[in-house]
Formats: C-alpha cells, sequence, structure tokens
C-alpha cells in the first residue's frame, strides 16, 4: 500500500468532483444525484454505516463526520431518528456542499465544508460509497486512493469509523469498469 502521489491523487479527485457536479445537476440533490440506485439503498446504507455510533450517541454533543456527504442525505436519516449529533459533512465538490447547506440552513448544529481540516477530530467518521466511482482511474491508483482515504478516517475519529463499498462478490455481470470492487 502506498499514498497517492500528490498529482495523481489531485487529478483524481478532480475528475471524480466534476462527475459528481454533473450529477448534481443532473439529478438534482437526490440518491440518484450522488450515483445510488434509489433512496431505499442509500437509507439501507445509512443504516448500516450508523452502527458504529457509540451507545448513547442522540446526546448532543457526539460529533459524527461524514466523509463525501454529498447533499446532506445522511443528516436527514440521523434527525429523522431523534439524533442530537454534532454533525460535519465534508465533500470535495464545492456543489454538493452548497446544496447540503441550502437543504440543511436550519440546522445548528450541522456544518458543511470542502476542507475536512475545518472540522478537527470527531467522535465517528463514516464514508458512504466514496470509494464506488473510480471512472477511468487505473485500479492501483484508486486502491492507492482507498487505502489513504481509510487511514484519513481512522485519524479524524476518535471512538470509531465505518464505510461501505463494492465487493469482488457481486454479479461479474452486472460489474462496470467504472467502479470499484474491493
Amino acid at each position: 500500500m502506498s499514498e497517492p502521489d500528490p498529482a495523481t491523487r489531485q487529478a483524481l479527485l478532480q475528475t471524480v468532483e466534476r462527475y459528481y457536479a454533473d450529477r448534481l445537476r443532473e439529478f438534482g440533490a437526490t440518491a440518484r444525484g450522488v450515483d445510488w440506485n434509489s433512496a431505499e439503498s442509500q437509507v439501507l446504507r445509512f443504516t448500516q454505516l450508523l452502527q458504529v455510533l457509540p451507545e448513547g450517541a442522540s446526546q448532543a454533543g457526539t460529533s459524527l463526520l461524514d466523509l463525501g456527504c454529498g447533499y446532506g442525505a445522511l443528516l436527514d436519516l440521523v434527525r429523522a431518528r431523534g439524533l442530537g449529533l454534532d454533525y460535519r459533512g465534508y465533500d470535495i465538490s464545492g456543489d454538493m456542499v452548497a446544496a447540503a447547506r441550502d437543504r440543511h440552513a436550519g440546522d445548528g448544529a450541522a456544518r458543511f465544508s470542502t476542507d475536512l481540516a475545518a472540522f478537527g477530530p470527531s467522535d465517528v467518521a463514516v464514508a458512504s460509497g466514496v470509494f464506488n466511482v473510480k471512472l477511468d482511474t487505473p485500479v492501483e491508483a484508486w486502491h492507492d486512493y482507498v487505502w489513504s482515504t481509510i487511514e484519513t478516517l481512522h485519524a479524524v475519529s476518535t471512538q470509531g469509523f465505518a464505510f461501505n463499498m463494492l465487493s469482488t462478490y457481486s454479479d461479474p455481470g452486472r460489474r462496470k469498469a467504472s467502479l470499484y470492487y474491493a
């Protein structure tokens, strides 16, 4: 495992950022706008990721970092479940962060940024779908990006982190070359 060189990482992130900005323009602040097949599949994944929350996490003061927050859909589920978490949404896409801020403007316990360092450490960090869309990035470079991002999740969380990704156990006939399967 190695850290992607800065130029490769920057190019990779710019390509992904453009992809998601285009999705957002095409589909709006919806599950399709962040490349999920449906809102139901998005909620299912969020539900699994939230299992990493420690007991008592519904109390105000527990912080949750959503790395790759998109338009802030995880926050909808967090609030629907009555969780008073200090929510921190990070995304590489300024367009996604703007959509999230607009969508959750009234939530004083939620912040969104394209600057991960703006948040400091969080109790828990989650990442949903950030490893899936490799587009035309070579697999080895994407693999390095995945590992460095997992290391980032570890570094920014004090109590735990969770992420999801596609698996090579999926039906080979349904796989796409633009997606990464671990």
